[in-house]
């Protein structure tokens, strides 16, 4: 009796690694043209790989990127040291993930990859007037 042993072409690969994804929200009232170069070079300057920055609306930016969760506390003190105001959530999230780093620090823990769509509203770019006027903001 002979044993068949399966070819490599009959092993089926492994899936790749699914990245977690987080979405992150946060404002800020610097202009617009100081806050984006700086909110970009944090990223760089802490291993990100930006994948998309998009417009979803006149006043907020959404930058979809890709970073390790070895870095993610550099991350996390680079986007705060650019002045980046972060919502609750947010900080909650960006906490628990440097927790995660911390106390788990294994090579596949902290190679694993993490999507993160930051949405950030400039909130320079409203008026007092739009506050006021009922409706303005519904137009």
């Amino acid at each position: 009796m002979h044993k068949i042993l399966p070819t490599l072409a009959a092993i089926p690969p492994e899936p790749p690694a699914v990245a977690h994804s987080l979405e992150l929200q946060g404002f800020t009232y610097d202009d617009r043209r100081l806050i984006l170069p700086a909110v970009t070079d944090a990223m760089t300057s802490s291993g990100c790989w930006v994948l998309e920055r998009k417009p979803l609306s006149l006043t907020t930016l959404q930058i979809t990127f890709e970073v390790q969760l070895r870095s993610i506390i550099e991350l996390y003190g680079a986007l705060i040291a650019v002045g980046l105001e972060l919502t609750r959530g947010s900080h909650l999230d960006l906490t628990g993930l440097c927790t995660l780093r911390r106390h788990n620090p294994s090579p596949a823990t902290l190679g694993r990859v993490l999507l993160i769509r930051l949405e950030v509203s400039f909130l320079e770019e409203l008026d007092l007037k739009s506050f006021l006027t009922p409706g303005a903001a519904l137009a």
